[in-house]
């Protein structure tokens, strides 16, 4: 008799938690939590890109797959040789893959940041899209590019994932630098191996 008593126990207890996880709303709850994730992609052994979350949220529904990253997100992408060419950092960033379709889109928003390290380019705005089918970076917002040319600045930008090939579509108010020293020496800190150069 008292078998059957702590039998009827444990089957009432697992009763309560399996109505108490039915009301789990799977779509607002995330699947999977990773902290410090580190992605690095690569293309025959090369180094291709690096991608850094403090935190990344997976979540699923019936019509797409996506990833949050509230924390911000840095990409950094590399050239054939290995050389460091392209920053881009948020403050806040999302990556959206629609089950149907197959198509991937990346938001990034929350003072943007894009760098190209080469070309000494950083470009600042709100929000950009980076749509992987394309391989375009794009944004409809107000965007601010410096350079050792000049300042531009206007509404919309459209880039490659590199950042190699940056257009401001609606500038205003900008300015270019028309005179410069051809005998400076720019060095690539990010790149620069050896002797610093006296001057």
């Amino acid at each position: 008799m008292a078998t059957a008593a702590a039998v009827a126990f444990i089957v009432y207890s697992c009763k309560a938690k399996l109505s108490e996880a039915e009301r789990l709303d799977l779509s607002v709850t995330p699947l999977l939590v990773v902290d410090s994730m580190y992605i690095l992609q690569t293309t025959s052994g090369r180094l291709d890109m690096r991608v850094e979350a403090p935190v990344m949220e997976r979540y699923d529904t019936d019509s797409m797959s996506y990833e949050l990253f509230p924390q911000g997100l840095d990409v950094y992408g590399y050239t054939e040789q290995g050389e460091l060419q392209s920053e881009i950092h948020s403050e806040n960033a999302a990556h959206e893959k629609y089950k149907k379709s197959g198509n991937e889109i990346w938001k990034a928003f929350g003072n943007v940041i894009m760098r190209n390290v080469l070309k000494d380019e950083t470009m600042e705005t709100d929000t950009i899209y980076w749509d992987r089918t394309k391989g375009e970076i794009y944004t409809d917002c107000y965007v601010r590019m410096y350079s050792p040319s000049g300042f531009i600045q206007g509404y919309g930008m459209r880039t490659d994932e590199k950042v190699t090939r940056s257009t401001i579509m609606r500038p205003f108010n900008s300015y270019g630098v028309v005179v410069q020293d051809s005998t400076e020496v720019r060095i690539d800190s990010a790149n620069f191996i050896g002797p610093l150069l006296r001057k």
